[in-house]
């Protein structure tokens, strides 16, 4: 009878933790070079998109020159409108060594973990790098999204919004404040 009690416990709780292990949501990623990055987000870092880091500004109406660039015709661009976007999309390309060395450093830590060589103070050098170049990464893709309202009139801003799918509350706060939106017209 002392043997029921831990094998009926046993048989209650495998179900249980089968059942954990089937629906984790890390299942599968241990395989992945880089642990924290799937092959589309190192892909996305290396090519210098954006992957969201923009989001703020994007659905706060600060487009983004990469789909003003695709949306140019629709949205009327003058020549020197398109020139401007273009360039603040050139100087986007920074984004792509930072990028390419935020993927280095998850990488290292990757490492780290899997050669259990992890130390402290190895750990806190490395997420502090990571974090630093994650910052900078952020502002690069969103300054180019503030570059864009310096470039776009009110009434291409609200065409880009529509055409991207965003829709607006009449009379709700859109971010646009500063210089343009102050009345700046083109």
């Amino acid at each position: 009878m002392r043997h029921l009690l831990p094998i009926a416990a046993l048989v209650a709780v495998l179900p249980l933790a089968t059942a954990w292990a089937q629906h984790s949501g890390y299942a599968g990623q241990e395989t992945r070079d880089i642990k924290a990055l799937s092959e589309r987000d190192v892909a996305d870092l290396l090519a210098g998109r954006g992957m969201g880091m923009a989001l703020p500004a994007e659905l706060n109406g600060y487009p983004g020159p990469a789909h003003v660039l695709e949306l140019r015709d629709r949205l009327g661009l003058a020549p020197e409108q398109e020139a401007a976007v273009q360039a603040t999309f050139n100087r986007m390309e920074a984004a792509k060594s930072l990028g390419a060395e935020l993927v280095e450093r998850e990488r290292a830590l990757d490492r780290a973990f899997a050669e259990g060589s992890v130390t402290p103070d190895g750990l806190r050098s490395l997420t502090a790098a990571i974090g630093d170049l994650q910052g900078r990464l952020r502002a690069v893709h969103l300054m180019a999204h503030v570059e864009m309202r310096a470039v776009l009139t009110d009434a291409q801003v609200r065409a880009y919004d529509a055409l991207r799918g965003y829709t607006r509350i009449e009379g709700a706060p859109r971010g646009h404040g500063g210089a343009h939106g102050q009345g700046r017209t083109h």
